[in-house]
């Protein structure tokens, strides 16, 4: 399934339904008087938080979302059949935005949240309702309230509980595959990610989920690459794992580079919880690695952990320290049936 993260979409609510004009005939009733009903209400346009979606795909094959309008109202006090409701079932994390791509209408953070994009109009009264003592005979009936259309757009923030940040090819990639299920892309080039993934890691019996994003580079705050259109998508993250590549000439540029891309990118994605990592120290003899730690100690002001995602050296090491930074409510308990905690 293609990742999409950003859609357009157009909706617009059902019209209520127009009262009805009408009088009994009966041929034994005389002044049968008005029985003119009501006409239906329109159908509203709904978005609903729903499971097992992490993707808006389905959007970018249909933007148009028309609710049903009201039928008119009939003779006989018939009331019309309001018209049907629309529901637009969206990943959990979604957040709905007015045209402007600014003003949040609504954020849907828990499965079951829904939220009322656009009511539906009211039916309009029949003449039965204008009856009164000075006027038996009324021949007015009220149209049906139109409905409410809208351009909206849906941008996707995945939930997860740790997001991967670095460089391009750091290694965040191989630290999923090797630590979850999740068979992200890999090999020895820049920008093989080009789209995030998620993958669900297993350490001391429980369980949390990992958000892998493109790499950053410098200038990414002003759309140089890929990697910022897709910060969004740790916004949520409880702490942001900063691999670094070990191999690199210049480690603490490369860790400046980063968080120097936060910083611009505003919000409070610069002041989550970090736990900076040195990559790759498989290649790196005892020397190179004692230096390599060293700067990367200095720059970030902080205990740098090390580890190898290819060698697997360190690595449960890293998810115990990510798990203990981690609020407790949101790990879950591993099934006691299933084993699927990554070893060494």
């Amino acid at each position: 399934m293609k990742f999409l993260d950003l859609a357009k979409v157009y909706i617009r609510s059902g019209g209520g339904g127009a009262g009805c004009i009408s009088f009994r005939r009966e041929k034994f009733i005389e002044y049968g008087g008005p029985d003119g009903g009501d006409g239906g209400g329109g159908g509203s346009v709904y978005a609903e938080a729903v499971d097992g979606l992490n993707t808006l795909i389905d959007f970018r094959y249909q933007q148009h979302f028309f609710a049903k309008s009201g039928q008119p109202g009939m003779g006989r006090q018939r009331t019309g059949k309001d018209g049907d409701d629309i529901v637009l079932k969206v990943p959990v994390g979604t957040e709905i935005l007015d045209e402007d791509q600014e003003t949040v209408i609504a954020d849907l953070t828990e499965v079951g949240m829904r939220v009322e994009l656009a009511r539906g109009g009211n039916g309009g009264w029949g003449n039965l309702h204008f009856k009164s003592s000075t006027n038996q005979a009324p021949r007015r009936a009220n149209p049906g309230q139109e409905g409410v259309e809208r351009t909206l757009w849906l941008r996707l923030k995945l939930i997860a509980d740790v997001g991967l940040l670095g460089l391009p090819n750091a290694g965040k990639s191989t630290f999923l595959a090797a630590t979850s299920n999740a068979r992200p892309k890999i090999a020895d080039y820049p920008f093989t990610t080009l789209h995030p993934n998620l993958g669900v890691v297993g350490v001391d019996n429980v369980e949390f989920v990992v958000a892998d994003i493109p790499g950053l580079i410098e200038g990414a705050h002003e759309g140089r690459g890929i990697g910022d259109r897709f910060l969004g998508h740790v916004e949520r993250c409880a702490v942001l794992l900063h691999l670094v590549d070990g191999t690199s000439e210049d480690v603490a540029a490369d860790y400046n580079t980063i968080i120097g891309e936060l910083e611009a990118y505003g919000g409070e994605l610069a002041d989550k919880p970090r736990l900076t990592v040195l990559n790759k120290i498989d290649a790196l003899d005892e020397e190179q690695r004692a230096e390599a730690a060293a700067a990367l100690e200095e720059a970030s002001g902080g205990p740098v952990m090390q580890m190898s995602g290819v060698a697997r050296d360190g690595v449960t090491d890293v998810l115990r320290a990510l798990r203990s930074r981690i609020d407790a409510d949101r790990l879950r308990r591993k099934p006691e049936t299933e084993d699927t905690e990554w070893r060494p």
